[in-house]
C-alpha cells in the first residue's frame, strides 16, 4: 500500500492522544517516519505520537538539533503503530539499517521521494 494511500486510511487517528493503557494509547497512533533532505540526500529516521505536529517542526525548523542544521525536512516514508513499543523498535530497527535499504523502503512506496507533508493537513 502507497504511503498516500495508508495516510488516507489513518487520518482520523490524528485527532486526539486518548488514554494510555500499558504503551497503548486508545485511539492514538505512533509514527515511524523518515525524511530527507532532497532525493537521495541526508536521511533523517524519527518516531513521533503526533505526525503533523513533528512535521511542522521539522519544516519550521522549531527545535534545534540535526534536522534543521542539515535542512532535513521532507517527509519521504512513514508507517503507523498501535504502540509506543512496536513504534520504537521499529525505529531502532530502521536506525541500524545501511544507508541502502532505508532507501529501498522509501523507493518502494514513494519513487519519486515526493514530500509526502503536503498530503497532511499542516
Amino acid at each position: 500500500m502507497a504511503a498516500t494511500e495508508r495516510l488516507a486510511a489513518w487520518a482520523p487517528t490524528f485527532v486526539g492522544v486518548g488514554h494510555k493503557v500499558s504503551g497503548y494509547y486508545e485511539g492514538a497512533m505512533f509514527y515511524v517516519y523518515l525524511l530527507a533532505s532532497k532525493p537521495y540526500g541526508t536521511l533523517y529516521t524519527g518516531m513521533t505520537s503526533d505526525l503533523l505536529k513533528r512535521i511542522w517542526e521539522h519544516k519550521n525548523k522549531a527545535v534545534p538539533g540535526f534536522t534543521r542544521r542539515y535542512g532535513v525536512d521532507q517527509l519521504v516514508w512513514f508507517e503507523a503503530h498501535e504502540t509506543t513499543e512496536a513504534a520504537l523498535r521499529r525505529e531502532k530497527q530502521i536506525k541500524e539499517w545501511k544507508r541502502d535499504w532505508k532507501i529501498n523502503l522509501i523507493e518502494r512506496e514513494n519513487r519519486r521521494w515526493a514530500d509526502l507533508s503536503s498530503t497532511l493537513s499542516l
